[in-house]
């Protein structure tokens, strides 16, 4: 009686397995016309960060260390603009936003200034 059983299980499954098929269908994705040419303008727009035509505010400038500090204090106390750390020799710096106007940017260097007062605005150099 038992070996019937599990005779009459695995038949069960094996005929499960072949007949049982996931659900075919087909996806229809409907959106405006305009969305890809606006994702491919927001990828240009994104792919130079060191753009002369925009503001930064360079919070530290210094040793490794210390630019990897300033980095991670920066990221915890203003969520808004990720800061990125570059190398211009001899020091580390670390850099944040990517600001269109002066105007955001002096908004911003306000903010920054309480917890780091050294930070400053400048537009990078085209390289």
């Amino acid at each position: 009686m038992n070996l019937k059983s599990v005779y009459l299980t695995v038949i069960c499954i094996v005929f499960c397995l072949f007949l049982g098929n996931a659900q075919d269908g087909d996806v229809t994705i409907n959106q405006d016309d305009r969305i890809p040419k606006l994702l491919e303008l927001k990828k240009k727009m994104n792919k130079d960060e060191t753009n002369s035509r925009r503001y930064k505010i360079q919070v530290y400038s210094g040793n490794r260390n210390g630019a990897k500090n300033a980095q991670k204090d920066f990221a915890e106390a203003f969520g808004d603009w990720r800061p990125v750390m570059h190398y211009e020799t001899p020091n580390f710096k670390v850099w944040a936003g990517n600001f269109n106007t002066r105007l955001e940017a002096d908004r911003a260097l306000k903010r920054i200034k309480r917890k780091f007062p050294s930070a400053f605005i400048f537009k990078p150099k085209k390289k």
